[in-house]
């Protein structure tokens, strides 16, 4: 159907927030420039905006009236820029302040999930500036090796490393410190690397999307894996039982809802080869680039691109109310 022929669901204004500063900048830029793109192709009224010290200033000037947020990484799904949006009283898509804040540090995350019973894998937190050793480390938390060591607040698989053998100790604190003061050490779940996107809806009810399979090179999904073409194979929907394939929806739904969250989300697992899962994160902002796993599990359940990001768009929608959205002047 032509766009002339459709009616969008908004005439607002939009603006497409992208890049930031956070170490994901890049692979933010590309989900803007692609989410741009949708949004016009769809008739709406965007503009790409690439968030920066002036962004209030850029936002009056373009007469921005609602917010499509595709920043990833500290400052852009921390619930930082959503409180910054929400003082404007503009909407924006997407996890609100709390849920987006508790959504990207880990730990919190970790502990609220374990108090409602969802399996996450055991672990700890070392502080910047402290040097533990590596078998009190072991020993206190019940660990043996392989650990995962990451930084508590970042994405993308950034300060990564998989702890393989005591001299890798060290290096990977480092490298962990380098992005958060907290780094999280936690029990490596040997089997099978899944993830499942999740779309809420107009009345409450979130859907699950068909589950994505990762087989990354080495078995390690790092930042090259994951955005450089034909290094990674992705299986949609994953090679799962019934039982195992309902389990982690079911799982993934109750995460979502019990971090509060709104619009699209991204659960990841590990799965062990018994089938049982284990959530690792959630992910609020989810990637939107051509080899990004929230539009592949879209397209699997028959949702275009660009009907994915009218369903995105839809959170901002509800979050404002009916013809209450106002553009910055």
């Amino acid at each position: 159907m032509d766009v002339t022929e459709r009616k969008p669901l908004t005439r607002s204004k939009i603006g497409v927030l992208m890049g930031g500063q956070s170490s994901e900048r890049e692979v933010s830029l590309k989900t803007g420039e692609a989410v741009y793109r949708s949004l016009v192709r769809s008739g709406y009224d965007a503009v790409a905006i690439d968030v920066g010290p002036a962004l209030y200033q850029t936002m009056q000037e373009q007469l921005v009236e609602i917010a499509f947020l595709a920043l990833h990484g500290p400052g852009g799904e921390d619930g930082a820029i959503q409180g910054f949006l929400e003082t404007l009283g503009i909407p924006y898509t997407g996890s609100g302040v709390r849920a987006s804040a508790i959504g990207m540090h880990k730990v919190v995350t970790k502990a609220q999930l374990a108090a409602e019973g969802i399996p996450v894998p055991n672990g700890t937190v070392v502080l910047r500036g402290t040097a533990p050793t590596l078998g009190r480390i072991l020993t206190t938390c019940k660990l043996k090796l392989p650990v995962v060591v990451k930084p508590a607040s970042q994405g993308s698989t950034i300060g990564v490393t998989i702890v393989r053998k005591p001299s890798q100790w060290k290096e990977a604190l480092r490298l962990a410190h380098q992005y958060d003061e907290e780094a999280m050490v936690e029990a490596f779940i040997p089997g099978h690397e899944v993830t499942v996107s999740l779309l809420g809806g107009a009345d409450g009810a979130v859907t699950g999307l068909p589950a994505v399979e990762i087989v990354a090179p080495d078995g390690f999904y790092d930042f090259s894996a994951k955005y450089e073409k034909g290094r990674t194979q992705y299986l949609c929907p994953a090679p799962l039982s019934a039982a195992v394939s309902r389990q982690i929806r079911q799982v993934a739904i109750k995460t979502y809802q019990v971090l509060g969250c709104d619009g699209a989300a991204r659960v990841d697992f590990r799965i062990t080869p018994k089938g049982k899962p284990y959530v690792l994160e959630i992910n609020t902002v989810p990637g939107m680039t051509e080899t990004s796993l929230l539009p592949m599990a879209a397209g699997k359940a028959g949702i275009s691109y660009d009907a994915l990001t009218e369903r995105i768009l839809q959170s901002a929608i509800e979050r404002a109310g009916v013809g209450s959205f106002r553009a910055v002047r």
